[in-house]
């Protein structure tokens, strides 16, 4: 006769139930999570308490069946708990930690519960471990999710932050960038700079490339989308900073940037001043007699 490890389980967890929470928290509280100090104790055991509450009912109501209906509550859950770690900088293992050490005083209520019987001790074994190792997967596919989603919302703001558009003087603005172009990054350049230009009624942009470690014929054609776009906003462009090795590259590659540029900063910000009727003269202070 063949042993419903379903049943043997179920009857386990529903019975052992205290014994089991107890187990399970012991095993959390030793946990690098908690000792780590990135959550508190009574946290961890209500979080534990919950999902054993649900993992409950939804072996009763559902079977061995993860994927089901039955276990949409603790699918969600779970779900919340794996957002909430990836949030604040918990490890995969110690996330996947928090479901796959339920095994350990699962199996031993299982095995008291069984006691000389060996099929029986097998049967809620293998089901035990079969809904918990899918429980564990769906919640680490969450985490990992999550983790992506923050850390490509961290790298926005970054680029963001490290776009910053300045305004030199009347109707002149610059655009200083550091680091690689690539397509996300001019998305979030050109926007940076269009609504400045809107802000400020600018007629010249400086883009200053000092900080652009190489010009290869991908950088180009981004920095040609955002001079472009710059030019139907009626604001035209100087590209500086512009340095030697750059200069050969570009050349030896044949790109064009089809713009002014100039070396430096200062040598464009000039250019920017004469174009809009503007120069900077040095004030004659006059030295004062002695007594």
């Amino acid at each position: 006769m063949t042993m419903d490890g379903t049943e043997v389980l179920t009857r386990t967890v529903t019975e052992d139930e205290a014994t089991i929470l107890d187990g399970w928290t012991g095993a959390l509280r030793e946990s690098a999570s908690l000792q780590g100090g990135r959550i508190r104790e009574a946290e961890l055991q209500t979080q534990a308490k919950a999902v054993l509450g649900q993992f409950r009912d939804a072996l009763v109501a559902g079977g061995l069946d993860a994927d089901g209906e039955s276990y949409a509550p603790l699918r969600e859950t779970l779900a919340d708990i794996s957002r909430s770690r990836a949030i604040q900088g918990f490890t995969p293992t110690d996330t996947a930690n928090f479901v796959f050490s339920l095994k350990e005083p699962v199996f031993e209520a299982l095995r008291l519960k069984s006691g000389a019987d060996a099929s029986a001790q097998a049967a809620g074994m293998w089901a035990g471990g079969k809904v918990i190792d899918r429980l564990g997967l769906q919640t680490m596919e969450v985490f990992l999710a999550s983790r992506e989603e923050v850390i490509g919302r961290q790298g926005q703001e970054i680029a963001e932050l490290s776009t910053p558009v300045v305004r030199l003087w009347d109707g002149i603005l610059a655009l200083p960038l550091i680091g690689t172009l690539d397509s996300a990054r001019t998305g979030v350049v050109m926007e940076n700079l269009l609504q400045a230009i809107v802000d400020e009624e600018a007629e010249i942009a400086i883009i200053d490339i000092t900080g652009v470690p190489t010009v290869d014929t991908l950088v180009a054609q981004h920095l040609l989308k955002t001079v472009a776009a710059a030019r139907l906003m009626g604001a035209d462009c100087i590209v500086s900073g512009i340095r030697p090795q750059i200069a050969q590259t570009m050349v030896h590659l044949g790109v064009e940037l089809n713009v002014v540029s100039k070396a430096t900063l200062a040598d464009a910000f000039a250019v920017a001043l004469r174009r809009t009727g503007r120069k900077v003269v040095r004030q004659q202070v006059p030295t004062e007699g002695r007594g």
